[in-house]
């Protein structure tokens, strides 16, 4: 061979082996694994656990780790010390309100281009007020959001027909509520199980026609003591465990929980969002359902947005497997096996207008509660700080629920603790 033709032959080969080395290289990226982190107790892993499954068969070139915690208090303190140390999962599922933290110091791998580029999914799929809770600058969407729950009235129907006391139906008032409430507490059973937190209180705020903050996007203080509307909804929530006791008293409450009470039997009315299903579909000795929340007198229908959402962790080396994951789930097949779980009220359009998730055979019978909600939700704000906000508020409003502390000094006590936490630098 001439030197010639080697120097031909090796430059060839060269070009090879770096063409070569470049599509293995891609390929390992694309076999890379990922994490996915995620709350939920055993009935809500057991549906991701379903969607993992479905992904992994369809996509064996990407194993997922699930590393579920039970609540989203250990969600936040693992995602908290995971990015301090620099090892970040690379899927998360947050709530809205939680979110902003995390965004607000860039820890988040906006979806928005992914989204926008993607041959499988498009925005228009979803849910616009779910997705507009997930624009953490108003604009781009930071994460994407899996479901669009909103807060109802869970009930046992066999305690209302023996009380007497006709269901709950759409356009109920405050007062139809506290009245069933009433009737149904006696013989060791309460009317009424809810926790006492901005997220219970917040419907009946602005039922009432009130507002929770000065402003919703930049909020500076919580008006929960000084604007009228906002206040009488305040004493009327108060009121059910204070005045009325619908709701069971503390003791009773550390005791055995609203939602084990009304698992048991003996609790009337359990107010809580699409979460619960999983759970409560374990019931049969009673037939319940679910209803939308009572209407303040003169007000307006009013919700909380619940939703969750899939967001990526920023910095990591290569995202492709982790968008891969999320596009699965956020495409029919996906969001079908988590509504058939009953975990969630689908964010997708067309799966939650579907017997994936209005089966009438699977309780709740009333499914359809959550979509004509859709409407009347509304959102927290989405500031870096709000989740400490949150917390701070939800501690000394449960002081007051109990009775713990008397109610105007808690009030005032709440509000001057928590103001300073809205000018609060993110990770202060």
């Amino acid at each position: 061979m001439t030197p010639t033709r080697w120097r031909t032959c090796a430059a060839l080969l060269t070009v090879l082996l770096v063409a070569a080395g470049c599509t293995a290289g891609e390929r390992a990226a694309e076999r890379r694994g990922i994490t996915v982190v995620l709350f939920g107790d055993a009935e809500e892993v057991a549906g991701y656990h379903t969607l993992v499954d479905g992904f992994t068969a369809a996509n064996p070139d990407v194993p997922v780790t699930l590393s579920p915690v039970a609540t989203q208090d250990e969600l936040m303190a693992r995602l908290t010390t995971s990015f301090a140390g620099g090892r970040p999962p690379d899927v998360f599922l947050l709530n809205y309100r939680r979110y902003g933290q995390f965004a607000a110091q860039g820890a988040i791998e906006p979806a928005q281009s992914y989204l926008d580029g993607s041959d499988t999914i498009r925005e228009s799929d979803f849910s616009s007020r779910a997705l507009d809770a997930f624009r953490f600058d108003g604009e781009e969407l930071t994460c994407l959001p899996q479901n669009l729950s909103s807060l109802v009235v869970y009930y046992n129907a066999d305690l209302f027909a023996a009380a007497g006391v006709p269901t709950p139906r759409p356009g109920w008032t405050w007062d139809d509520f506290l009245a069933a409430g009433k009737a149904l507490t006696r013989d060791g059973r309460y009317g009424v199980g809810v926790e006492a937190s901005v997220a219970r209180l917040a419907p009946f705020v602005w039922s009432n026609r009130g507002e929770l903050v000065d402003h919703p996007d930049r909020p500076t203080r919580l008006t929960l003591r000084d604007d009228p509307a906002a206040r009488t909804a305040v004493d009327w929530f108060l009121d059910l465990r204070l005045r009325h006791g619908v709701v069971p008293p503390d003791a009773e409450e550390q005791s055995e929980s609203s939602e084990a009470r009304f698992l048991r039997g003996t609790l009337g009315m359990y107010l809580n969002s699409r979460v619960a299903v999983p759970t409560l579909r374990t019931i049969d000795g009673f037939t319940w359902d679910a209803a939308p929340l009572p209407v303040a007198p003169g007000g307006v229908p009013a919700s909380i947005l619940h939703s969750d959402a899939y967001c990526m962790s920023a910095g990591l080396p290569d995202h492709r497997p982790a968008w891969r994951f999320i596009e699965y789930a956020m495409g029919a097949t996906g969001q079908r096996v988590l509504a058939e779980s009953g975990r969630t009220v689908p964010s997708r359009l067309d799966v939650a207008d579907s017997p994936a998730f209005l089966d009438p055979a699977r309780a709740p019978r009333s499914s359809q509660v959550f979509l004509d909600a859709e409407p009347h939700l509304r959102a927290t704000p989405r500031t870096g700080t709000w989740s400490r906000v949150e917390k701070e508020t939800n501690t000394l409003l449960e002081e007051v629920f109990y009775g713990r502390v008397e109610r105007e000094e808690g009030l005032r006590r709440l509000e001057e603790t928590v103001r300073p936490l809205f000018d609060l630098p993110v990770g202060k």
